[in-house]
């Protein structure tokens, strides 16, 4: 039998780094990274220095205020349940709307769509609420072990799955109609910014599942589980540089290189009628299971994976 995903109970806009409504900032530091605010067990990494990229601002994506609300929106968007479709489209043409802005604000100061599009994940990125073991399994009924891996990735590439309908129905309805053809590509940028989000917490959450501690500050930690999507493989927590490596000029290119790739397999969704939305959801849930296969494969080599039942 499988399960679905319940709601985590955290705020999107929250961060892994132990950041909590009504704590200091610098509150509950753990050695390990891991960070147990009162009330909740999840971990939230704060906003990472320099989340702005090379150029040190954030004016090359949007202004604070918009890129807060792209982090609250696509918080919501990740979560498996608890959304309409409606609601799911309202929030995905917001979020379209906001990275269109924020794309004409870029290009006005010479920003590369590429560089432009890894800022603002490296904005929305920290906020993702990574829960630990033990909430994984209360939230999966009691699953541990490879049972409760297998369910996290059925669950993310349902996700996933979704979110390419969604995103390929709304980009086949532009294409239909040629006088907006043009706000197509800002609905797939949406879409993989959304499609990288679950990516990015499933590769945490597994990490959990397989024992496998990143060390670092809830914000490090956060960078290096982004580091690891952009190569599309586990991490090895044996690397001493391997907090040091996610903050790098290498890994910013990476990242760079692999949200293009995800938005380049997304402008497949651009045809009439619902093909959009056919190849979006298929594409998107093969893509994220591909991922979740190598990254189980090098945690398996690295962990030690608690017995657990099925």
């Amino acid at each position: 039998m499988t399960s679905e995903n319940k709601q985590t109970g955290a705020k999107p806009g929250d961060s892994i780094a132990g950041e909590s409504a009504g704590a200091p900032a610098n509150e509950d530091r753990a050695a390990n990274g891991r960070t147990e605010p009162a009330g909740t067990r999840e971990h939230r990494p704060g906003p990472v220095e320099g989340a702005g990229g090379a150029g040190g601002t954030v004016e090359g994506t949007a202004d604070g205020a918009n890129d807060q609300e792209m982090a609250e929106l696509v918080g919501k968007l990740i979560e498996p349940e608890g959304l309409a479709g409606t609601e799911r489209r309202r929030l995905l043409g917001r979020l379209t709307t906001l990275l269109a802005r924020g794309s004409r604000r870029a290009k006005a100061t010479g920003v590369g769509r590429g560089r432009w599009l890894a800022e603002v994940f490296t904005a929305v990125a920290p906020r993702i609420p990574i829960r630990d073991l033990a909430t994984l399994s209360e939230h999966h009924h009691g699953l541990t072990s490879e049972a409760l891996a297998d369910d996290l990735v059925r669950t993310a590439a349902k996700a996933t799955m979704t979110v390419g309908a969604i995103g390929g129905a709304l980009a086949a309805a532009e294409f239909v109609t040629p006088p907006l053809l043009l706000s197509a590509p800002a609905q797939l940028v949406a879409e993989t910014l959304v499609v990288a989000a679950i990516e990015v917490k499933l590769l945490a959450e597994l990490h959990e599942v397989y024992g496998v501690r990143v060390p670092g500050t809830g914000a490090q930690r956060a960078m290096v589980f982004v580091a690891a999507w952009s190569r599309q493989r586990g991490v090895d927590p044996l690397s001493p540089a391997t907090v040091g490596i996610a903050l790098g000029a290498a890994a910013k290119t990476a990242l760079r290189n692999r949200l293009l790739r995800t938005l380049g397999r997304h402008l497949t969704t651009l045809g009439p009628f619902l093909t959009g939305a056919v190849a979006g959801g298929a594409l998107n849930r093969a893509a994220t299971r591909r991922l979740a296969a190598a990254v189980r494969s090098d945690l398996r080599i690295s962990g030690a994976l608690p017995p657990g039942k099925s």
